[in-house]
């Protein structure tokens, strides 16, 4: 889709289309390949490329201990538009995004790019921004996600 839409407003991404042409550290590590770490698709990386192996970001969020989804899914997101309610969506994709940073972040912990003080770190950053946040599916959200 963001190709498409990058396609019909003119939108200029250079970087995003090396191949290594111009610039050959994107040889084989570049945002249009799948199997490097410039860019990555978690849920591919986690289920080894198989379609089998796929988990939803709901079963691996409550397999984590994460809230998950709360008060939409994403099926429900055309009848919510077309209802007007796109402050719904909003706070649906960003509870959403919220549960994908956090399974990310417990994903460098077994990788080794983050030790468990940096993870624990991050972890009490995102539990800071919710705590400080007036916004209700944040604060359900955090209300859902018990500490350890």
């Amino acid at each position: 889709m963001l190709h498409y839409r990058s396609l019909l407003h003119s939108v200029a991404a250079a970087r995003y289309w090396e191949m290594g042409d111009n610039d050959q550290s994107f040889r084989y590590s570049n945002y249009l390949s799948r199997f490097h770490w410039r860019h990555m698709d978690l849920m591919d990386i986690l289920s080894g490329f198989q379609g089998r192996g796929r988990a939803s970001l709901q079963d691996i969020a409550t397999l984590l201990g994460l809230p998950g989804k709360l008060g939409m899914h994403g099926s429900e997101v055309w009848g919510a538009y077309l209802q007007g309610g796109l402050a719904r969506i909003r706070d649906y994709c960003e509870t959403d995004v919220l549960n994908t940073y956090l399974i990310y972040l417990r994903f460098q912990l077994i990788r080794g790019i983050l030790n468990a003080a940096e993870h624990a770190h991050e972890l009490a950053r995102v539990r800071k921004l919710l705590a400080e946040s007036s916004a209700a599916h944040l604060k359900e959200f955090a209300a859902a996600w018990p500490e350890p």
